[in-house]
């Protein structure tokens, strides 16, 4: 059984947050970049409504993630992509589903490895609120807390959707 969320009203809300989050603290041209694949997809559509002068950066987390040991490389792998510099540029680090903040750090400690930014804001289209590190986005489309069957997954790119699903067992 699988349920779908609205997607456009949460990104209005993100949008409409994170031009009020980048004025108050008088940033005018962050760099947007997305963790793969959600992410990617949510910058991208926010990089549209801003319109920075920056194309959008692009981190696949893969070999910063902290269970690769344990799981192995994910196959589908494919390169970061960062066109501009991070050093001392106010960064805005998007990604689709925050739940542990695990994926967050993977994608920190990569940003880190490119450059020292002057900040890193961070968005997020939904929060689980299930944290095991100390990690919160900065700007949330909304928060939800599921039950432990459930799962929740972004699909797209055209159309995002939102659907909240039973995990396989």
């Amino acid at each position: 059984m699988s349920e779908t969320l609205a997607v456009e009203p949460l990104l209005e809300s993100i949008q409409q947050q994170l031009r009020a989050y980048l004025d108050q603290r008088q940033i005018d041209n962050p760099l947007l970049v997305g963790i793969r694949t959600g992410g990617v997809w949510l910058a991208e559509r926010l990089h549209q409504a801003l319109e920075p002068s920056s194309p959008v950066g692009v981190l696949d987390i893969s070999f910063y993630r902290d269970d690769f040991t344990r799981i192995g490389l994910n196959p589908k792998v494919r390169p970061s992509a960062l066109n501009e510099a991070v050093e001392g540029r106010h960064i805005v680090l998007v990604d689709d589903v925050l739940m542990t903040g695990r994926t967050i750090r993977a994608g920190l400690n990569e940003l880190f490895d490119y450059g020292r930014p002057a900040s890193v804001t961070l968005v997020a289209l939904v929060d689980l609120e299930a944290r095991e590190l100390p990690i919160r986005a900065d700007v949330v489309g909304r928060s939800l807390n599921l039950d432990p069957g459930q799962q929740l997954k972004l699909t797209g790119p055209e159309p995002l959707r939102l659907e909240l699903q039973e995990k396989n067992r």
